[in-house]
């Protein structure tokens, strides 16, 4: 962590959390899979199972994940995705936690956990995104560890697409082969450079975390990763509104913008995030390929990075495009 990060922290009160780095993923190890969130088809669950076997791990499927429930969103009742994921975490045969998918449910089970006994466990690997990112938070300010933004075991684009699966394997087993990103398709909004410390995920999680025990006060001296799905661009300006008059944007290093899948007409999304965000004054990035999208990147949650953002050269293919340098490997 640089002295520089430190001091945009104090300047608002915010201490840069020094994130504790799990081990990485070996063959022969175990990996926990449960669902945190919404329902899992079986078959989606044995075909992600199966890939997970062919990298050599040993997938343990935590009792509850095809339970079901009366909701119809929910895997399980709340007690049930709680003891499942408290019982994964604190195995300590199991290395690695991957969620079997999103959609909703995760903020109602996480005040069930006993933060408590989570972090007398050894330290493992979080993986997941979308409505994970609550999971993400509570496990960075609760346990302090980086964690792994990435996707899911029953998830269509860790299923259906081979580059989504190899940057999630090459992660979690060879994380120096991904430490620095450059899609070919980002553009700089907003040029300059950035160093921070990676965090966020989904926007309206973000959002909804205000104000439970698990928010972090501020963005302050991160570099703020940001995507949803299905929100119209009144909603997303609804969401970065309140964490804007909350304060929550003061101090952030750089921001970088992921997939926006059905949150209407593209174009909508860039001019709002410009118009709210583009005041900042710090480096902007988009269509980093994280999120809800085909082949999408798996992204570092708590590892120091540097925003590398050059002025769009419209017209000249050749031009260098924005890049995102972990100074660390995602995992130790």
């Amino acid at each position: 962590m640089t002295e520089r990060l430190r001091r945009v922290a104090d300047a608002v009160g915010v201490p840069v959390p020094a994130l504790i780095r799990p081990r990485r993923l070996a063959p022969g190890d175990r990996i926990s899979v449960v669902a945190p969130s919404g329902p899992i088809p079986a078959d989606r669950l044995d075909a992600g199972l199966e890939v997970l076997r062919g990298w050599g791990l040993v997938p343990q499927v935590a009792p509850h994940v095809l339970d079901g429930h009366r909701s119809g969103y929910l895997a399980a009742d709340d007690a049930a995705r709680a003891d499942d994921f408290q019982d994964a975490w604190c195995d300590p045969a199991t290395t690695a936690v991957l969620c079997a998918r999103g959609g909703y449910g995760a903020q109602r089970m996480v005040d069930l956990l006993d933060w408590e006994e989570l972090r007398a466990a050894p330290p493992k690997a979080l993986i997941g995104y979308s409505d994970i990112t609550a999971l993400h938070e509570a496990v960075a300010t609760r346990l302090g560890l980086a964690t792994v933004h990435g996707p899911m075991a029953a998830a269509a684009t860790f299923l259906d697409d081979a580059p989504t699966r190899e940057g999630l394997r090459r992660t979690l087993f060879e994380p120096e082969s991904v430490q620095v990103l450059a899609p070919a398709g980002a553009r700089t909004l907003v040029p300059g450079r950035a160093e921070g410390v990676t965090l966020g995920g989904c926007l309206s999680l973000l959002a909804a975390d205000l104000g439970t025990p698990y928010a972090r006060a501020s963005a302050a001296g991160g570099i703020l990763l940001l995507e949803d799905v299905g929100e119209e661009p009144y909603r997303l300006d609804r969401y970065l509104t309140q964490l804007l008059r909350a304060g929550w944007f003061e101090g952030v290093a750089g921001v970088v913008l992921g997939s926006w899948a059905e949150c209407g007409p593209y174009e909508a999304v860039r001019d709002l995030v410009v118009d709210l965000l583009g005041p900042l004054g710090v480096p902007i990035v988009e269509e980093f390929g994280f999120g809800h999208c085909a082949s999408t990147l798996t992204m570092p949650l708590g590892v120091p990075a540097v925003l590398d953002a050059p002025p769009p050269a419209p017209g000249d293919p050749a031009a260098p495009g924005p890049v995102l340098s972990m100074g660390v490997p995602a995992l130790a």
